[in-house]
C-alpha cells in the first residue's frame, strides 16, 4: 500500500460498473451450487469495494479542500451518477433474500445480515434516483456554503473552528468578542442554509412517500439499520435524559460558574471550565500524533500495531485550513483495508479527543476489515459505532500527561463534564429533527421557534447575552449533522451512556473493561443492536432506569472532584 497522499484515483465508469454489476447478477441466479453462487458473492463484493474506495477518496479529497476544482468536479459526477447503480445493487439483494441458497447465507452469515439486506430492499427503489442525486447536490452545496465562511478576527483569518479556540480564552471580552464573530458568521448565511435545509426536507418527505412510508423519519430510521427500536423508544430515552442529566448539568454549570468569579454565565463561558485557563495540548500537530503513537503502542498489542499502520501510510488530515470541511470524522478505503483520519485542529484540547474519538472508530474499522470476510457486517449501526470511539476516550485517561503535562487532571475532569454535560443537547437536536418531519411544511421562523422552545427545556442555563439570532432559535444551524446526516446524534447519546458503563468498569478492572470493549469491537456489526449489547454485559439505554444507572458514577465522580 503507498501512503494516501499517493493512493491512485482514477473516475469509475458507471456505465461499465452496471454492466459488470448486471453480469454478476446473472451468473448469480444461474449458479447451481451455494458454494457456486458464493464465489460469485465474493466478486460481487470485491468490485463493489473497488468502487467504495474510489469514491471514499474522492469525499476525503474533495472535504480537504472544497475549492479544488478536480476533486469537486468528481463529487460532483458521483452524486449525479452513483444512484444509477441502485437498480441492479437492489437486484443482487433480492437475488439473495428470495432466492434458493438464502438459507445457505443466513446460515453461514447469520439471521442479522439476512434482517439487514431486508431492510436494504425496502429503502433502495430506483423510483427515487432523481431526490437521492438532488439530496447529494443539496448536501454538497451546505458544505461548500459552511466551508467557504471566514471573518477576520484580531487580525486572523478565522472559519469556525479557528474562532471556537477564542472561545475558551481566559480574556471574557475577547471570548465574547470570538462569540458575536462566529454568531454573527452563521447569521451572515443563514438564509442560504435555511434554503438549502428547506430543500432538503422536501426531498427527503418525497423519497418517503415514493418508497411507501407514511413519513420520512421512518425511513429514516430504516436508512440509519435502526431494526430494534421506533422512535416512541427514542422519545423514552429522552425524558430520562431531561430527568436525570438535565439537573446533573445544571449543577455542573453553577460549580462552573462560581469557579470562573461570574454572576451570571452566558454562552460564551461554557466552553472555559479554569479560570487559568483550560487545559490546553503542549505541542503541535507532529508532537501530538507522536505522543498518540506512543500511547496506542503501550495501551495494548492491537492499538499499537493499528496505530503503526496509520502513521505508515499518513492516514490523517487534522489541520484547519480555510476552504476545509467543517468537523471531523473517520472513514475507511476498504480495498487497503486503511481507515482514514479527517479533522480540523483549532490548538485546543479538541484536537486530543479526536485522536482518541476518531482513533476509536479507526481502531474497529481496522480489526474489523481484518476479520469479518463481509463487508456488510465489519461496522454496525452508529449507536454501536460511537460506542467504539467514545470509549477509547476514556481508556486513554491514563495518558493524558502526555499531551497536557502538569494539567492533565484539569483535562481529565472537563472532558468527564462535557461528556456528560453534550446529551441534552444531543437529545435537543434528536427532538427537533422529529418535529421538523412531523411537520414538514414549517417556515425557517417556526424552525427556528421549535429549537428555541426545546433549547429552554434541556438546556436551561443557555443564555446568549441579548444576541437576537442565537436566541430566536438559530443555534440548530450549527449542527452540520441535522442536514447530511439526518436522525444522527441521539446515536452520541445512546452511546456515552453505554460508554459510561465501561468507564465504571475500568475504576475497577480495567482489563475486563478492555477485554468486554475488544469483543465488542470485534464484532463489528454482525448482530443487531440489542444482541451486541447484551452480547458484551451492556445495559440498553431505552430500559426503564437504564439513563440513571449509566451516568450515577460519572455524576458521583464529578461531584466528588474539587479544584
Amino acid at each position: 500500500m503507498q501512503k494516501f497522499s499517493e493512493l491512485p484515483y482514477e473516475r469509475p465508469n458507471i456505465d461499465e460498473a452496471i454492466a459488470e454489476s448486471e453480469r454478476l447478477l446473472e451468473a448469480f441466479k444461474n449458479a447451481k451450487t451455494f458454494e457456486e453462487a458464493k464465489e460469485i458473492f465474493w466478486e460481487h463484493q470485491t468490485y463493489n469495494t473497488h468502487l467504495a474506495t474510489l469514491g471514499s477518496l474522492v469525499y476525503v479529497r474533495n472535504t480537504i479542500d472544497m475549492t479544488d476544482a478536480f476533486y469537486d468536479a468528481e463529487m460532483n459526477y458521483l452524486n449525479e451518477n452513483e444512484p444509477r447503480l441502485v437498480p441492479s445493487g437492489k437486484a443482487f439483494t433480492e437475488a439473495i433474500v428470495n432466492g434458493p441458497f438464502r438459507a445457505d447465507f443466513e446460515k453461514e452469515f447469520g439471521h442479522h445480515y439476512i434482517a439487514k439486506l431486508e431492510n436494504r430492499m425496502k429503502i433502495q427503489d430506483d423510483s427515487v434516483i432523481p431526490e437521492m442525486i438532488e439530496e447529494s447536490r443539496l448536501t454538497t452545496e451546505y458544505s461548500k456554503l459552511a466551508a467557504s465562511c471566514k471573518t477576520d478576527f484580531r487580525g486572523e483569518t478565522c472559519n469556525f473552528y479557528g474562532l471556537l479556540k477564542h472561545m475558551q480564552s481566559t480574556d471574557r471580552a475577547e471570548r465574547k468578542e470570538a462569540f458575536e464573530k462566529w454568531a454573527a458568521l452563521y447569521e451572515s448565511v443563514s438564509d442560504g442554509l435555511d434554503e438549502v435545509y428547506t430543500k432538503l426536507i422536501d426531498v427527503r418527505v418525497r423519497m418517503g412517500k415514493k418508497l411507501g412510508f407514511p413519513c420520512y423519519t421512518e425511513l429514516g430510521y430504516r436508512n440509519k439499520g435502526r431494526l430494534d427500536y421506533k422512535p416512541e423508544d427514542v422519545a423514552k430515552f429522552r425524558a430520562q435524559v431531561k430527568a436525570v442529566i438535565t439537573p446533573a448539568v445544571a449543577e455542573i454549570r453553577e460549580a462552573q460558574r462560581k469557579r470562573l468569579g461570574l454572576d451570571k454565565m452566558y454562552y460564551y463561558d461554557e466552553s472555559l471550565f479554569f479560570p487559568d485557563g483550560n487545559a490546553m495540548p503542549i505541542g503541535n500537530r507532529e508532537y501530538l500524533v507522536n505522543a498518540a503513537k506512543e500511547m496506542y503502542s503501550e495501551l495494548s498489542p492491537e492499538t499499537k500495531e493499528y496505530f503503526e499502520f496509520m502513521t505508515k501510510y499518513e492516514l490523517f488530515d487534522l489541520e484547519t485550513r480555510p476552504g476545509k470541511h467543517l468537523g471531523g470524522y473517520c472513514t475507511s478505503f476498504p480495498e487497503y483495508k486503511a481507515p482514514f483520519i479527517f479533522s480540523n485542529f483549532n490548538g485546543t484540547s479538541a484536537d486530543v479527543d479526536v485522536l482518541t474519538h476518531e482513533a476509536g472508530h479507526a481502531f474497529q474499522a481496522y480489526l474489523a476489515e481484518r476479520s469479518i470476510p463481509v463487508a456488510g457486517l465489519q461496522g454496525s449501526t452508529s449507536e454501536i459505532n460511537e460506542i467504539h470511539s467514545m470509549s477509547m476516550e476514556f481508556f486513554t485517561y491514563p495518558w493524558m500527561d502526555k499531551f497536557f503535562g502538569e494539567k492533565a487532571d484539569q483535562y481529565r475532569y472537563a472532558h468527564l463534564a462535557d461528556a456528560l454535560s453534550v446529551i441534552p443537547y444531543m437529545v435537543c437536536v434528536d427532538e427537533f429533527q422529529h418535529e421538523i418531519y412531523a411537520n414538514p411544511g414549517m417556515s425557517a421562523k417556526e424552525r427556528r421557534a421549535i429549537w428555541h422552545r426545546l433549547e429552554t427545556e434541556y438546556m436551561p442555563w443557555r443564555d446568549y447575552d441579548g444576541n437576537a439570532f442565537l436566541e430566536e432559535g438559530g443555534f440548530w444551524m450549527q449542527k452540520q449533522h441535522i442536514f447530511l446526516y439526518p436522525f444522527y446524534y441521539i446515536d452520541y447519546a445512546l452511546a456515552q451512556c453505554c460508554a459510561f458503563q465501561l468507564y465504571d468498569e475500568m475504576k475497577t478492572d480495567r482489563k475486563a473493561a478492555w477485554n468486554r470493549y475488544l469483543s465488542l469491537c470485534r464484532l463489528g456489526g454482525t448482530k443487531g443492536y440489542f444482541d451486541l449489547l447484551r452480547s458484551v454485559g451492556l445495559t440498553v439505554p431505552f430500559e426503564e432506569g437504564a439513563v440513571e444507572k449509566s451516568v450515577a458514577g460519572t455524576i458521583a465522580e464529578l461531584r466528588a472532584t474539587k479544584f
